[in-house]
């Protein structure tokens, strides 16, 4: 089993957050493995495919010892990881804001169910029960219970910004509280096209865009008369299709584990870093697709 891909990552991914994190201050001793250390071993299980905390410190003592002298038990990994959310969100945007597709004036948005249990016991006294609820996947054609991923990107999949719902809440809504809570993100780019599906279609929503300068190009009802430029958005939605797809089928998003709203917010931001990571690493080296996971999940 051939590392170096992953161990050029691991080592880029250091060098580069390590600078950019705000210290913790720690009541006592400070513990062996810092945050820094501690996003590059999250980046890690992720690319490397253990959904299971126990099984991946088992690994991680047997095979990265040389990358992680100080690992700590799964207890104190999975206590750390919950906290870092914070620490996670800000690295996300950091390599975003690191590479040169941050600046593209075309956001694509869309969002994924992130299923949390399927029993009625497990709804009933879940950690999560009052933030997930019930809602209907179309791509699946079934019913879920859990919370929504709200993901804008860019079309080449890297984040720009997210948030977890509840699926009782109308994805229009969360764009624009997205887009109203970090407005200079809209500000960087003056012109910004937004691309979406039809459960974005709201004259409220195109009204609100209006006025921070954003154009909305998403698909008409039948009974409309379609608008320029929609038959970009068949390839388009093949785009966001594959960012969730990347985010599912190899960063196992589905496979989250989360128990605690902490916990599961953690976890998502663990897979976008993960797949930010992988991005801002590409295009730094001038690999010849962008998302492309496979050289470092071996």
């Amino acid at each position: 089993m051939t590392t170096e891909e992953l161990d050029t990552l691991l080592t880029a991914l250091y060098v580069r957050i390590d600078d950019h994190l705000p210290r913790t201050r720690w009541l006592g001793r400070p513990p062996l493995l810092t945050d820094s250390e501690l996003l590059c071993l999250a980046v890690a299980q992720v690319l490397l495919g253990f959904h299971s905390e126990a099984r991946w410190i088992r690994f991680a003592r047997a095979h990265l010892r040389g990358m992680f002298p100080h690992l700590p038990e799964r207890p104190g990994y999975n206590k750390r990881l919950r906290a870092a959310r914070p620490l996670l969100q800000q690295a996300i945007r950091d390599l975003a804001r690191d590479s040169d597709l941050w600046a593209d004036p075309v956001w694509i948005t869309d969002s994924t169910p992130v299923e949390c249990g399927r029993s009625r016991d497990t709804a009933r006294r879940s950690a999560l029960a009052g933030w997930a609820g019930y809602g209907y996947s179309r791509s699946h054609s079934r019913w879920f219970w859990g919370l929504k991923l709200h993901l804008v990107c860019t079309p080449a999949g890297l984040p720009v910004t997210w948030a977890l719902a509840s699926p009782k809440v109308d994805e229009r809504e969360v764009l624009a509280a997205l887009i109203e809570t970090e407005p200079d993100l809209v500000r960087e780019r003056p012109g910004l096209l937004i691309l979406a599906d039809k459960g974005y279609v709201s004259a409220e929503l195109d009204r609100f865009l209006d006025q921070h300068g954003i154009t909305l190009l998403r698909p008409s009802y039948r009974n409309r008369t379609p608008r320029p430029g929609e038959g970009l958005l068949k390839s388009v939605r093949q785009l966001i299709e594959s960012v969730n797809d990347t985010l599912k089928g190899q960063l196992g998003l589905e496979q989250h584990g989360g128990r605690t709203i902490e916990g599961l917010g953690a976890r998502v931001g663990q897979r976008l870093l993960a797949m930010t990571c992988a991005i801002w690493h590409n295009r730094t080296t001038g690999q010849p697709v962008t998302r492309s996971l496979i050289a470092y999940d071996h």
